[in-house]
């Protein structure tokens, strides 16, 4: 349970420092899954097939765009996001640049 507990946490991680790249993959998949499904319709014609893909794709990054929302809403809430902050900033001050 621990172990399983310790992969959600991290994968939750990922998506929150990938939150671009997360909704892009969530979008393509959404999209290639769409026109799957759709092409598999014999009654349907391109046009509308291409429209479906394209509303099905869009409904899901709109999902994904608000989950992103409330993980980016929890993270300032519980303070997270200011710990990676700090840590990023921290990092930086190793690095100086001159003029």
């Amino acid at each position: 349970m621990s172990e399983e507990k310790g992969k959600i946490v991290s994968m939750r991680e990922w998506v929150v420092d990938h939150k671009l790249r997360t909704v892009g993959c969530l979008w393509l998949s959404g999209i290639t899954g769409s026109i799957a499904y759709n092409w598999s319709q014999p009654n349907m014609k391109t046009s509308v097939k291409i429209i479906h893909a394209r509303l099905h794709a869009q409904a899901l990054t709109l999902a994904a765009l608000t989950g992103a929302a409330v993980v980016e809403y929890y993270d300032n809430i519980s303070g997270a996001k200011g710990e990676r902050v700090a840590k990023f900033l921290s990092l930086g001050e190793h690095h100086h640049h001159k003029d």
